[in-house]
């Protein structure tokens, strides 16, 4: 996987083949299947490559349908949907060994005045007093912190805490998780670098909040964890490669499925993005 910022440039970039078809690469990764965010980002980069530049994406839904090969590239087929004077839409296959492993629908908007309000950031330490989260995996496994550093180098994520540890308890909302998060490195100032960027990190984390009542983590032996769909709405412009918190929460799991929500705030406290996910996440014996 990447190990910089400019490693993950690179991997975001696409080759253009023909009208509204594009070829995205793969990294030197150990994991047996792509990761979700980068399908994402790099589908949602080629449906930005289809629109007038005046257009930015405000938001994605997708859904992963098949498990993606590592070992060959992806080709993501555009469909236009619609041109309007202030909104435009596109559909993005992502195909494999000619079938489709992930479908993504985004909205674009032109920039236009109206109503302003938000939610307030939540009262979280700083990202410098937060723990590495590589340094939690080590305390765990120190193999799988040694994986764990090799795959996501290109982030620096800083552990806030959980429901019980480091948050309190909310009989409520038994389900949250807090995390700083920045690109590991300075990226341009294209707008669409750093919503790529930050597509990418968005599917790291998620399905981890659905886990936190169960005193489970993704490396627990015998969890299957995947992400079954993805949404994403941008509301204000932000540098990926500037401390965001992920303030998430999961407010149900059930029957092998669990469902996380997302609110995410710049440091100096705007609220610039929702995401929502529903992965698998099913248990099997391991004896």
């Amino acid at each position: 996987m990447p190990a910089s910022a400019t490693e993950l440039l690179e991997l975001l970039s696409l080759e253009k083949l023909d009208t509204n078809l594009f070829r995205g690469r793969q990294p030197d990764t150990e994991m047996q299947r792509v990761f979700g965010g980068q399908v994402a980002a790099q589908a949602l980069l080629a449906g930005c490559q289809t629109v007038d530049p005046a257009y930015r994406p405000h938001s994605l839904h997708s859904y992963f349908l098949r498990p993606g090969d590592t070992a060959v590239p992806i080709v993501y087929d555009v469909e236009q949907l619609r041109d309007g004077r202030s909104f435009a839409t596109r559909r993005v296959v992502a195909r494999q060994h000619g079938r489709p492993i992930f479908f993504l629908t985004a909205s674009f908007h032109q920039e236009e005045p109206g109503f302003d309000h938000q939610d307030a950031i939540p009262d979280v330490p700083a990202p410098e007093d937060g723990v590495r989260l590589v340094d939690l995996v080590r305390a765990r496994d120190a193999a799988e912190a040694e994986r764990f550093e090799k795959e996501w180098a290109a982030l620096d994520v800083r552990y806030v805490g959980i429901s019980g540890r480091g948050l309190p308890d909310d009989p409520d909302h038994p389900a949250r998780a807090r995390l700083w998060i920045r690109v590991n490195g300075e990226l341009s100032d294209d707008p669409l670098e750093h919503l790529a960027a930050f597509t990418y990190a968005s599917d790291l984390t998620l399905l981890g909040a659905a886990l936190v009542p169960h005193g489970v983590t993704i490396g627990t032996p015998g969890l299957q964890p995947a992400s079954l769909d993805h949404a994403m709405w941008f509301h204000r412009p932000f540098r990926a490669d500037e401390w965001w918190l992920y303030d998430q929460h999961a407010p149900s799991a059930q029957g092998a499925r669990g469902l996380a929500l997302a609110q995410v705030f710049t440091a100096d406290g705007r609220l610039v993005s929702s995401v929502a996910q529903e992965g698998l996440l099913r248990m099997r014996p391991t004896d």
